[in-house]
């Protein structure tokens, strides 16, 4: 009989007798092997890898996840990875381990995930103090402070969701890896500026929400990326706080009036949005006509008067009154409902003469422009007829305050405050202000490195 070599053997008494150690695969402690699951009990699963006896897999080498029930990881029939642990233990069984198997070949995945700077995908498996657990085959830890890029109140909401995130620290003797999904959102973010970028031009109109709100301005999320609207540039109004005007959370629409591409930086206004009550000035009022005002400020050279809402004019202190004014005071006050006759109207510089002497009691009075009820209806402060009690003093005292008229009447357009230029040190304080996203990274580096 010719012996095949490997089948055969010489046993004991010089016999030839089959050789079945041969018949079954070489296997080593360390090696990863391929089997089926053939059998699940509640601590251990048994698993046929062609060997000569099924290999065990104790619970506790099942997964990474603690606690689990068997037939929730592994069902009949299923064909796994399993690493040898012991080719036979004190009873004589091939011991395996499934979670073993699973992190040797997830290891080697996360190993060039770090290399390349590429993502890695987890599942939350449990949220513990400080951060998330993924299960990356690995259980990876991703910081609270990296989950996003703005701080995440109730990490539990994020229980069982697939997350991406980067290795940003692997230590093998440790089997420690440590994620970053900031990062990730971070890049999107970036790619997501630039091509919100690309498509956005200066004169744009577009749709975002009011995403924070600060002293010197709003924020407007444009789908991904924020730009600035200026306080100066919120309405044609006065307004003292951009929470007069806006509120978090509510949808706007906007037009684009800068962007720095370079800063990545977007200048948005609210009012350009809205009608320009200057175009209702210019189109239903003409130099001559009296119209309904309320003073807004009073100052040393006179008063400003507002006809229509974010349109004010200069009652100059000549203009006050028929005799000679030493204070404004004397004559108007804050929040007084007055007529006055528009003396010139400049367009381009958007400004306005008012005179409050030279209204007569004959002229009628223009209705307002914005249809807007009377301001005289509502509660104010009636102009005292003791104000112009002194209007027919005698000639000479008359004619002193004439010529006192003239001459401050020179200077009135040089006194004249500019609004253009109160609005230039609050654009230089936006400017100055240092960029919400920038400033939240350092802050988030810090808590991580703790």
């Amino acid at each position: 009989m010719q012996q095949e070599p490997g089948v055969w053997v010489e046993g004991p008494d010089g016999e030839l007798i089959p050789n079945y150690e041969s018949t079954f695969p070489e296997i080593n402690e360390g090696q990863v092997v391929h089997g089926t699951v053939v059998r699940v009990d509640k601590d251990e699963v048994l698993v046929d890898i062609g060997y000569k006896s099924e290999g065990v897999i104790p619970v506790s080498e099942l997964s990474i996840r603690r606690s689990i029930n068997p037939s929730d990881e592994v069902t009949l029939g299923d064909e796994i990875d399993a690493l040898v642990l012991t080719k036979e233990d004190a009873e004589g069984r091939l011991i395996l381990s499934k979670k073993r198997a699973r992190f040797e070949l997830a290891w080697k995945n996360i190993e060039g995930a770090a290399e390349s700077g590429d993502p890695v995908n987890g599942r939350v498996i449990e949220v513990v103090k400080g951060g998330l657990i993924l299960d990356l085959g690995v259980r990876g830890f991703l910081p609270a402070s990296l989950v996003d890029i703005r701080r995440v109140q109730d990490l539990d909401e994020f229980l069982g969701q697939e997350l991406r995130a980067k290795v940003i620290e692997l230590n093998r003797s440790r089997n420690n890896v440590v994620l970053s999904r900031r990062a990730v959102l971070e890049e999107e973010r970036k790619e997501q500026r630039q091509q919100i970028l690309d498509k956005l031009q200066p004169g744009d109109v577009v749709e975002g929400q009011i995403s924070n709100i600060v002293d010197f301005g709003a924020f407007v999320d444009l789908d991904g990326m924020d730009g600035l609207i200026h306080i100066s540039e919120l309405s044609w109004s006065h307004v003292n706080h951009p929470s007069e005007v806006l509120e978090i959370g509510q949808d706007v629409q906007v037009k684009v009036l800068d962007i720095d591409r370079d800063r990545q930086r977007i200048s948005l206004g609210l009012k350009q949005t809205q009608s320009d009550p200057w175009q209702q000035v210019l189109s239903s009022y003409k130099e001559g006509d009296v119209v309904e005002g309320r003073v807004t400020k009073v100052v040393t050279f006179g008063a400003f008067v507002e006809i229509l809402p974010g349109v004010e004019g200069l009652v100059h202190i000549s203009e006050l009154a028929q005799h000679h004014v030493e204070n404004p005071r004397e004559v108007v006050s804050q929040g007084q409902p007055v007529n006055v006759k528009i003396i010139e109207v400049d367009g381009d510089r958007r400004r306005l003469s008012l005179s409050l002497k030279r209204v007569e009691d004959s002229d009628p009075v223009q209705p307002r422009a914005d249809g807007a009820e009377s301001v005289h209806s509502r509660p104010s402060l009636d102009l005292s007829e003791d104000v112009f009690a002194d209007a027919d003093a005698d000639a000479d005292a008359d004619a002193d305050a004439e010529a006192d008229i003239v001459e401050v009447d020179d200077v009135a357009v040089d006194t004249e405050p500019d609004v253009e230029a109160e609005a230039e040190p609050q654009a230089d304080e936006a400017e100055a202000e240092p960029d919400a996203e920038v400033a939240a990274v350092p802050e988030a580096e810090a808590v991580a490195e703790e």
